[in-house]
């Protein structure tokens, strides 16, 4: 008898509001990438999305800061580190979508170093947390994401839920669970050149909103599950609107 296998990823997509709040999303995102200003500006459009991606990771993660002054050199305290480690994490992403595909806990580890080289004892970078709790969850989560045939805006939402309920390495956690679901849709195909702003969508969406969808993910519920979904989906739409509005600045 063959054996019939599931793909639990792929089943959230079925959950009620799901589907809709998905394809509400790639919908706006494939409106921007026909953009016409990208044939001729797509560099600086997506230099100006990464630094507006980078500025607001950090302000969910406490930084206090206009986007027009979030710029290199930072001060040397805790919101200069969590801006530059934003900065840099955001610098990275479209060049680890290969690590990703092939090896999802290298890119990972490639993640913490970057976040936390300048905070963390050298030789705890890229290590997880000594906790075979964690190392199992990590492992299961590379499995799912390495296998799943699941649409990528769901599979950007599990992974950035599943690292900020975990916080696997300790420093800098947050910044990189955001930075791991911007990489899963660079390398799923959905936003291939990393133009979609969807860290500013859930600043837009609030911080009250991000940590009670968060919860409801937390709480393993069906409902839950599609909560979180439906809200980082909505800020997928969000951040490929403001992509869009860079591109008409650049008209």
């Amino acid at each position: 008898m063959q054996r019939v296998t599931t793909d639990p990823l792929a089943a959230l997509a079925e959950l009620p509001g799901v589907f809709e709040a998905v394809d509400s999303a790639r919908a706006a995102v494939d409106g921007l990438l026909r953009e016409p200003v990208l044939r001729r500006g797509r560099g600086e459009v997506r230099a100006e999305s990464r630094r507006r991606a980078a500025w607001a990771s950090a302000c969910l993660a406490g930084v206090d800061v206009p986007a027009a002054n979030f710029d290199a050199p930072f001060a040397a305290d805790e919101p200069g580190r969590l801006s530059a480690a934003s900065l840099r994490l955001a610098g990275e992403v479209r060049t680890l979508s290969d690590t990703w595909r092939r090896a999802p806990m290298q890119a990972l580890a490639r993640l913490h170093t970057l976040a936390a080289v300048d905070v963390t004892d050298p030789d705890a970078l890229g290590r997880p947390r000594p906790d075979p709790a964690v190392a199992q969850r990590l492992a299961g989560l590379a499995d799912m994401v390495t296998t799943s045939g699941a649409s990528g805006v769901v599979v950007a939402a599990v992974v950035h839920g599943e690292l900020l309920d975990l916080r696997p390495f300790g420093w800098g956690d947050e910044l990189i669970a955001r930075a791991a679901a911007r990489l899963v849709l660079v390398s799923r195909g959905v936003d291939p050149d990393a133009l979609t702003v969807p860290e500013e969508g859930l600043l837009e969406l609030g911080r009250d909103g991000y940590d009670t969808a968060l919860a409801a993910y937390q709480s393993g519920t069906p409902d839950g599950m599609a909560i979180w979904l439906i809200h980082n989906a909505a800020a997928l739409q969000r951040g490929a609107t403001i992509a869009r509005n860079l591109c008409s600045a650049r008209r």
